[in-house]
Parts: C-alpha cells; sequence; structure tokens
C-alpha cells in the first residue's frame, strides 16, 4: 500500500509539471475551440471516452494522418505505458506487443499474446501478421490494464482495437497517392456509396513500396581472396559477378504491401443492423533490416563446413549493411559430435511474405426498447513464409528459412440490457468461442553446437477456447456507478513435434518425432470498481481488476521429456484515475496510477533437471530452453495524457507514463545468483521503458480563399529498454527521441490536401530490436529504426 501511495504522489507531482505543457491524447476537433467528445466502447456499449472507467488512449482517423502513422507499430509513440514493435527477421512479419510491462514477443503457436488486438471487434490471435495497415479507420482504442472481463484472455496487459469507417451511403471517398525517400510509393483510396435505401458499401484498398534502408554487400566482393579481411587460404569466396562495381546482393527492410477491405451494411432503421466485412493482405518484401554489432567466435567446429575462417570483427559491415548471404554449403558435418553426419546445402531466398484473408458478420438486433443481441462471427486465415541470415555473416554459423499457415473461427454473442428507472443497472452477459490451428514448419540451422544442427520441422497446433461473461453497471445515485464484471475461460493446446532431417528420415540427436504435448486449464477473472462524476467535466474512478495470458506447450524441446506443459500467467491490478475537462473544454487531463501484482511469469529455463530421463533422473539431456512459470514480479506506474485546445486552430497534445517493474523472485533453474546467463531479479521484464513521454503541436492558418496551412511537429522518447528477460549488455536499447513534422496545405472547398512530411526529422540512429547470442554462437545484432525519411502526399476527397 505504501508503494501504491507513492506512485499516486509521484503522479500528481508529474500532473502539476505537466499542466502548463498540456501534453496528452488524441481529438479530431482540430479547427475548434475546446477538446470534441469521443465516443468508445469498450465496456460493450456507446460511452464518452470522458466518461468511461479505464485507462484508454482514443486516436480518431483524422489525427492518424496528422501524425503521418500508417500501420499499427506506428501509434504507440504517443501512447504511454506502450511499446508496440516490429520483429526480427527469425521471426517473420510479426509484431511484439507490451502495455504496462506485461505482453509477448516471441510468435510461436505454442505461446499467447500478452496483448489483445481487434479489428472492427473480431480477435487476432496470433502475433504473426498483426502488422496491421491503418486502413480508412475511424478510430484506434488503446485499453490499458488487464481486460480479462472485458476482452478475456491474452488481454492481460491490454488491448488495442481497430475500428473501420462504416457504410453510411454517402456517396463519398477519397483517392490519395505518396511518393518519398528511396522511391516509396503509396496508394490509397476509398468509396462509399449507396446501393439501395438500407442497403450501403464500403471498399478501401492501399498499395505500399519502398526500397530497403540496410544494404545486403557480398563480403568477398567487397574483400577479396588474397585482400587483408579476407586471406586467400580458407578465404570467403565473392557470389556475386567479378565485374560488380558495388558489390550489392540487395537492400534488407523493404516495403511490399497490397490490402483491400469491403463492406456491406444492411440498415432500413429497423431492430436489425447486419454489417458483413471481408478483408485480403498480400505483403511480399525482403527481411527486415539488421546489422551485425558483434562477433567474436573462433571455435574450429562452429560452422561444421568451414573451419579455418573464424567469425570475427571483420563482418561487421555498418550501421546500415552486412554480409548476410542466406547460403549455407553442403557437406559431411566436421563437428565433435558425429563427424561425417550429412549436412545439406541451404540456400535462402531473402523474402518475408503473408497472404491472408478474413470475413466476418456483425449482427446488432433491438430485441426491445431496453434489450440489444449482438453477434460477431468471423474466420481468419493466413500464410506466411520467411527466412533469417541471423548471424548476417557469409559464413554459416545460424539461418533459418521458416513457413506459417493459420485459420480461426471466432464466435461471439453478447445481450445488453438495462433494469429500472432511469436505468439503475446495466448489464452484458454473453459468450466467446475460438477454435484455431497453426501449422509451424521452418527449416533450422544452428551450426553452432557441437552436434549435426540442421533439421525441419512441421508442427500442428490445435487450439481452442470457451468463454462466459457478466459485466453490471449500477447507478444508485446520476452521479455514482459501481462496476462489477466476471469472465470464466476454459482453453486447450495440443502441439506435436516433428523433427526431421532434410532428406526427411528421422533426426537422430532430436529423438522425439511425432510426441504431442497437451495443456489444459482454466481460471475466472473478475472487476470491481466504482466511478464518480464529481462535477459535471470532473470523473474520478478506482477497480481492481484481474488477467491471463494462456498457457501452452515448450516450443523448443531437445528430448521428449521436455515436450512438456507451461500454465498461465496471471495479473491482479489496482487502478485510480481522473478523467477531467477543464477550462471551457479547452483542456483535457486525464490521470491514471496503478499497481500489479504479476505471477507465474512464463520465462526460458537454462536447466531442466525436472524434465529429464525418469529411468535416469540425474540426467538432464543436455541442453535445455523449456519455457516455465519461473517468476513473479510486481509493478507499479502512472500515466498522464492531456490535450489543450485553447483557440481556433491550435492544438497541443502529448503523454507521459513511467513504469517500475520489478521482480519478487525467479525460479533457480531460469535465472538468479545460480543462473547468471538468465534474467536476475533486478532485471525488467522486455521493451518495457521506465519513461516514456510524447509531445504534438499543430496550428492551422487561415489563407482566405486560398485555403488553409498547417504545419505540425510531434516528438516522443522512451528510456532504455531490453530486448530478453536476461538484461545483457547487447539485448539493451538505449533511450532516444524521435521527431516527425509535417506541413499540409488544404484547400478551400476542404477537398484537396497536398502534405510534405518528414519522419525522424533529426536522423537519430536507434534500434528497434536487438538479439545477444554472444555466449551460444559469439555474436550480436541490432534492428536499427529507419534513417531520416521525407515523402509528399495528395489526396483527394468527392
Amino acid at each position: 500500500m505504501k508503494s501504491t501511495m507513492n506512485t499516486l504522489r509521484m503522479a500528481l507531482a508529474a500532473t502539476t509539471a505537466l499542466s502548463g505543457l498540456a501534453i496528452g491524447t488524441a481529438a479530431s476537433a482540430q479547427d475548434e475551440v475546446g477538446n470534441a467528445e469521443i465516443v468508445v466502447t469498450a465496456q460493450f456499449r456507446e460511452q464518452s471516452l470522458q466518461e468511461t472507467p479505464i485507462a484508454i488512449t482514443a486516436v480518431t482517423g483524422d489525427m492518424l494522418e496528422a501524425r503521418s502513422q500508417t500501420d499499427l507499430s506506428e501509434i504507440t509513440n504517443q501512447a504511454p505505458s506502450v511499446t508496440l514493435k516490429s520483429q526480427s527477421a527469425a521471426f517473420g512479419p510479426a509484431l511484439g506487443a507490451n502495455i504496462r510491462g506485461v505482453g509477448q514477443f516471441d510468435p510461436s503457436p505454442a505461446m499467447e499474446p500478452g496483448v489483445g488486438i481487434y479489428v472492427d471487434d473480431v480477435y487476432y490471435a496470433t502475433l504473426t501478421g498483426s502488422v496491421l495497415d491503418l486502413l480508412d479507420l475511424d478510430r484506434v482504442e488503446i485499453l490499458r490494464g488487464p481486460q480479462g472481463t472485458l476482452a478475456g484472455r491474452n488481454s492481460i496487459g491490454g488491448a488495442i482495437k481497430l475500428y473501420s469507417k462504416k457504410p453510411t451511403g454517402e456517396d463519398g471517398g477519397f483517392v490519395q497517392a505518396t511518393y518519398g525517400s528511396r522511391n516509396r510509393l503509396d496508394f490509397r483510396a476509398s468509396a462509399d456509396f449507396k446501393l439501395t435505401d438500407s442497403l450501403f458499401a464500403r471498399i478501401a484498398g492501399v498499395s505500399k513500396s519502398q526500397e530497403g534502408y540496410v544494404t545486403r554487400y557480398d563480403f568477398g566482393c567487397v574483400n577479396p581472396p588474397g585482400s587483408a579481411n579476407n586471406p586467400a587460404v580458407g578465404g570467403v569466396q565473392p557470389t556475386v559477378s567479378a565485374d560488380t562495381t558495388d558489390c550489392k546482393l540487395g537492400t534488407l527492410g523493404d516495403v511490399g504491401t497490397k490490402a483491400v477491405r469491403g463492406q456491406l451494411r444492411f440498415d432500413n432503421g429497423g431492430p436489425i443492423e447486419v454489417n458483413i466485412i471481408a478483408d485480403y493482405t498480400n505483403e511480399s518484401r525482403t527481411p527486415a533490416g539488421e546489422v551485425l554489432v558483434y562477433a567474436n567466435n573462433s571455435s574450429p567446429w562452429v560452422r561444421g563446413d568451414s573451419p579455418a575462417v573464424p567469425l570475427d570483427s571483420r563482418f561487421i559491415c555498418g550501421k546500415f549493411c552486412n554480409y548476410a548471404s542466406f547460403y549455407m554449403p553442403g557437406g559431411p558435418w566436421t563437428g565433435p559430435v558425429a563427424t561425417g553426419f550429412p549436412i545439406a546445402e541451404s540456400d535462402y531466398d531473402p523474402v518475408a511474405k503473408f497472404e491472408g484473408w478474413g470475413v466476418s458478420g456483425q449482427i446488432n438486433w433491438d430485441l426491445g426498447d431496453k434489450l440489444k443481441l449482438t453477434s460477431i462471427s468471423a474466420y481468419r486465415a493466413y500464410d506466411s513464409t520467411y527466412s533469417a541470415d541471423i548471424d548476417l555473416s557469409p559464413l554459416a554459423v545460424n539461418g533459418q528459412a521458416g513457413s506459417r499457415s493459420f485459420w480461426s473461427f471466432t464466435q461471439e454473442l453478447r445481450l445488453n440490457g438495462s433494469i429500472g428507472e432511469n436505468d439503475l443497472i446495466e448489464y452484458t452477459i454473453g459468450g466467446f468461442y475460438i477454435d484455431q490451428r497453426t501449422i509451424d514448419g521452418s527449416l533450422i540451422e544452428i551450426r553452432y553446437v557441437p552436434w549435426p544442427g540442421q533439421f525441419q520441422q512441421n508442427d500442428p497446433v490445435n487450439a481452442d477456447s470457451k468463454a462466459v461473461f457478466g459485466q453490471l453497471l449500477v447507478h444508485p445515485t446520476d452521479r455514482l456507478t459501481l462496476i462489477g464484471g466476471l469472465r470464466y475461460t476454459k482453453e486447450h493446446k495440443d502441439y506435436t513435434f516433428y523433427r526431421r532431417t532434410v532428406s526427411g528420415e528421422l533426426h537422430p540427436f532430436l529423438p522425439f518425432d511425432g510426441t504431442t504435448g497437451v495443456y489444459d486449464g482454466d481460471r475466472v477473472d473478475w472487476r470491481v470498481g466504482l466511478q464518480y462524476q464529481i462535477t459535471d467535466d470532473v470523473m474520478a474512478y478506482a477497480q481492481a481488476s484481474t488477467g491471463f495470458k494462456g498457457g501452452g506447450i515448450n516450443p523448443r524441446p531437445f528430448t521428449q521429456w521436455q515436450v512438456v506443459p507451461f500454465a498461465s500467467e496471471t495479473l491482479t491490478s489496482y487502478e485510480a484515475g481522473l478523467k477531467t475537462d477543464l477550462f471551457d473544454r479547452k483542456l483535457r487531463l486525464n490521470l491514471a496510477a496503478f499497481y500489479s501484482k504479476y505471477n507465474d511469469i512464463q520465462l526460458t529455463l537454462l536447466s531442466c533437471p525436472q524434465f529429464s530421463d525418469p529411468d535416469d533422473p540425474s540426467d538432464d539431456n543436455g541442453p535445455c530452453a523449456a519455457n516455465a512459470n519461473a517468476g513473479d514480479a510486481e509493478i507499479k506506474g502512472f500515466e498522464v495524457e492531456a490535450s489543450l485546445r485553447p483557440v481556433e486552430g491550435l492544438s497541443i497534445d502529448g503523454s507521459l507514463s513511467y513504469i517500475d517493474f520489478e521482480y519478487t523472485s525467479i525460479n533457480p533453474s531460469a535465472g538468479g545468483p545460480s543462473n547468471p546467463g538468465g534474467p536476475q531479479l533486478d532485471d525488467v521484464t522486455p521493451y518495457t521503458p521506465k519513461w516514456k513521454w510524447s509531445i504534438g503541436i499543430q496550428y492551422k492558418f487561415d489563407l482566405g480563399n486560398t485555403g488553409s496551412l498547417t504545419p505540425r511537429f510531434d516528438a516522443a522518447y522512451q528510456s532504455e529498454v531490453f530486448s530478453n528477460p536476461a538484461n545483457s549488455a547487447y539485448e539493451r536499447i538505449a533511450p532516444y527521441t524521435l521527431a516527425n513534422a509535417r506541413l499540409t496545405w488544404r484547400n478551400a472547398d476542404e477537398d484537396l490536401d497536398i502534405s510534405l512530411e518528414v519522419t525522424n526529422l533529426f536522423d537519430k540512429y536507434y534500434a528497434i530490436t536487438a538479439y545477444d547470442a554472444t555466449s551460444s554462437a559469439g555474436f550480436a545484432t541490432m534492428q536499427p529504426g529507419r534513417p531520416r525519411e521525407w515523402a509528399v502526399s495528395v489526396k483527394k476527397q468527392f
């Protein structure tokens, strides 16, 4: 309790400091004095943002465009306590998400996300394919803190909900074209039209392409055999033509996306409204742009094919380049174990592809004046392929060619109603079901281990979950609301492992082909709270709530004894907040402080004596990287959001957050003093900045008959984070501040915009992700963020 009070005092101190700057949430009323009302649906019903007792960042479609944000990972620069990261090449086209120190960055289907992502109330069940384009959106709602009763499992950190613009039959739309750095070429368009008096349609599409910003060079061409960096004996041979002048093999970090969304809406003014949505996305690009930052491994068997060439600093190229070849030669294994074992040649296509589609139907049926039934049915599927030269050198150290196919079916039913005079009691009851299947296939190259670490897998993973839930809002007075919620969830997962040689034979060093691991679990989540409308413009709330991230199966076993389940993570959070509209709504100031107990954290074990051969318990069967519930922690912090609209045309907005993450226990098999390679008690969970802030300002200059001119400036800061629970030096991502600028001219009819934008205005060199394999394979890599880029956009509305 004492720590919670200290957190509240820090929040109040920060509020005082920020009130003069007025930084915080986004709103769309940029041409008016005062903040506009924003409607959200976080509690299953339409409510004003300022009257909803949840810490929510609500961003409108207009603000997304003003900030030059085009995909989901960019939104969180301005959202407190939220981190979204596009993943490294080894994880394919995937997104990692963290809110208030809780999340997930491993896209393996054995694991579950820690932040729920929803598009038009349809749950996206995997991190793969979650780097969503912000196509034709009405708004984005970012709910911070566990949403166990409202959004269900895997929303333990919070939930991110995207809502498309619905068809209205307005017979309007827009087209937009953008050209920018490295031949960036974007096209966007949307059209809304009436088919009949009660049937409306909307279609939107986007095409994006851009050359990569990390250059891949041929080491043997840059350093010909016989040169100082490439001795003639045992040297690295060039793989490109000898007369190549630039020695370039290509670029990484390209953009190549096409997507379309179509909607049909039936609404004749009667009791039934039907919305049908279909979408398709095709992404084809090169893998994430990464660079080698450390290389030191002279072991004679680390590669198994060219022991005369050590992995060392010669292969560090620079800030935006590498020597990745995506090639590993074959031949007899030359390591200390199983010398002569046949190793196949691997020549990867440097590509990341994703093809996904989905269809959903939502029915809203007014059963009476105070009773409404909502049904949401959806089917989603995708296929993804990707490759990674993980060590980013021309040597055969570590590589991967992965594939993942997925489908899911979801069904949700909700019944909203109210009882009594003036809606004394508002209630929601409902149920949710998901059935999903993933085929996780990969060719894995781990040539730095002392045994033939080349194998392929094609693992089926089945999962399903079902839940029932209910929520009550009781209004004993017109200013006081009591809140209660419950959800019961039952989940199942089974994972069958296949480990074969490239030729399809059983792999003799991974003797668990065909072994199946099974996880079953259930959970009850709850929420209790109250809110009080102190004045018409000031609301206070306090609540306690829970959430959990689903359990699973250890995704990377080395023996059949390591094919074991792990249980769910759980979180209990206590939160207090204040939402205000002050000075005739010119200043909106929202505050939240929280304290959470985070239990049964899923960590990777470094030793597995508990998962040993039952006939020989003293033998733990060698290497271990098993997931287990191995830690507990306490998290406390505060968040401040504000927006200032003092005069017509001027808006200032931003945010501030502070998170203090502290482990209270770690299983000795995972870390602590007895396992210095794992997380320690003074480490922090991945991608959790202690401090984060943002600020944005824009002003619309009225030019009369020639239109208007609106400059905008945004800056965002995050303190240091670590990319792994074990906070090593090469997993550290240093603090950085990014700034963007945009200048928009709009004609007097307000149907034509021309904008110039510059992102990463001061050309800051910073890391998005980092990977430390120094202790196992002698290298470390990082994914640098994009350098300064410019773009010009023209948008015509009709």
